[in-house]
């Protein structure tokens, strides 16, 4: 199951004791930050945690699956996501 905002921001309120609608302009500031950073093609780094990053994909060829049509796939970004040595440390740790 995926960790949603709202898990977060209860996290954050029970974590820190601060009132819930400071808990939720909190979240929704860092993640509006992470996300303008993003827009702008900057990489956003979290010690500890990982880093995003936006790379561009060239035009290329592909098809429809459905179809098997070929058809030509857009130019685009995407982001990709590196986790820290940290965090894979904490994730192969045995408990």
């Amino acid at each position: 199951m995926a960790l949603t905002k709202q898990e977060i921001i209860n996290s954050i309120y029970g974590e820190i004791g601060i009132s819930k609608t400071e808990c939720v302009q909190i979240t929704d500031n860092i993640f509006e930050i992470i996300k303008e950073e993003l827009e702008n093609g900057h990489a956003v780094k979290i010690s500890g945690f990982g880093k995003w990053t936006v790379k561009p994909k060239r035009k290329r060829m592909g098809r429809n699956p459905q179809t098997g049509e070929r058809m030509v796939i857009d130019a685009r970004k995407v982001i990709t996501f590196k986790a820290s040595n940290l965090l894979k440390d904490a994730l192969n740790t045995e408990k």
